[in-house]
């Protein structure tokens, strides 16, 4: 599901409820959740990421458009699509597709 909680044109990809991807007003580029703080951090300190904005730690990272190849920024949000799936109740899990990630488009 793709919504505007703030308003003004911030976009929340959700997958059982929970936000796997993120994108503000600008446009620039897209947060993501990573799948531990570990693979987060290198992403950061190889220059492919930046610390997310207003979030908490956690393996949240922002990837600016340009910052890496579509096929690499397309992995990396189908693992944080799966990183979130995988915290939901086994419940909700057997009801969602865990492939059928929709891909937030610039």
């Amino acid at each position: 599901e793709v919504s505007d909680p703030w308003g003004g044109g911030h976009d929340v990809w959700k997958v059982g409820g929970k936000s796997y991807a993120i994108m503000g007003t600008q446009n620039e580029g897209v947060t993501l959740k990573c799948a531990d703080s570990g693979t987060a951090q290198m992403l950061i300190e190889v220059g492919r990421a930046e610390k997310a904005p207003y979030l908490p730690r956690g393996g949240w990272v922002f990837i600016r458009f340009g910052a890496m190849e579509s096929p690499e920024l397309a992995e990396r949000l189908r693992s944080s699509y799966l990183t979130v799936h995988r915290s939901l109740t086994k419940k909700l899990q057997a009801t969602l597709d865990p492939f059928d990630c929709p891909l937030p488009k610039r």
